[in-house]
């Protein structure tokens, strides 16, 4: 058996914050798919503030996805909320987190192995569950897209 590994130079860093990110077109046109994506999925709806809801923020958190050799493959960028600023049982009631098991994978594996299938991966550019909510939940606007129109709405 052959293993070895190869190091690159990674001189593409990841934006810390939406300020450095906006220094660089690609991390800028990486927001703009995800924003542009969000909208198209009705993600949301922008309404008036009001006093009695808890706001929950937002961030832009940034990723350069690489391919096996080393090199970009693409400039990653997700919207996320800051959930950690939401109460139980007021903002919320349940929470849920789709993760597949690391038994299932190897089950998995281990059936196309003994029936010598071909396995293929798969990378998923946006995926939404289509899951509705009980509950209302008031984020902010994401920076950098801010509606002119609407600019304090939530």
């Amino acid at each position: 058996m052959n293993l070895h590994t190869q190091l690159t130079n990674c001189h593409n860093h990841e934006p810390a914050n939406f300020t450095q990110a906006l220094k660089d077109h690609k991390w800028g046109q990486a927001m703009s798919e995800e924003y542009d994506t969000l909208v198209r999925n009705g993600t949301w709806a922008l309404i008036p503030p009001a006093s009695n809801y808890n706001l929950v923020v937002c961030k832009w958190v940034f990723h350069t996805k690489r391919k096996f050799d080393g090199s970009v493959d693409r400039f990653k960028a997700r919207l996320i909320a800051k959930g950690f600023h939401q109460r139980p049982e007021i903002d919320y009631h349940d929470t849920f987190s789709l993760v597949v098991k690391p038994t299932t994978v190897r089950i998995v594996l281990s059936i196309a192995v003994s029936h010598g299938w071909t396995l293929r991966q798969l990378d998923v550019n946006n995926v939404f569950l289509q899951g509705h909510l009980s509950e209302n939940v008031y984020m902010s606007q994401p920076p950098g897209f801010v509606d002119i129109d609407h600019p304090s709405y939530v």
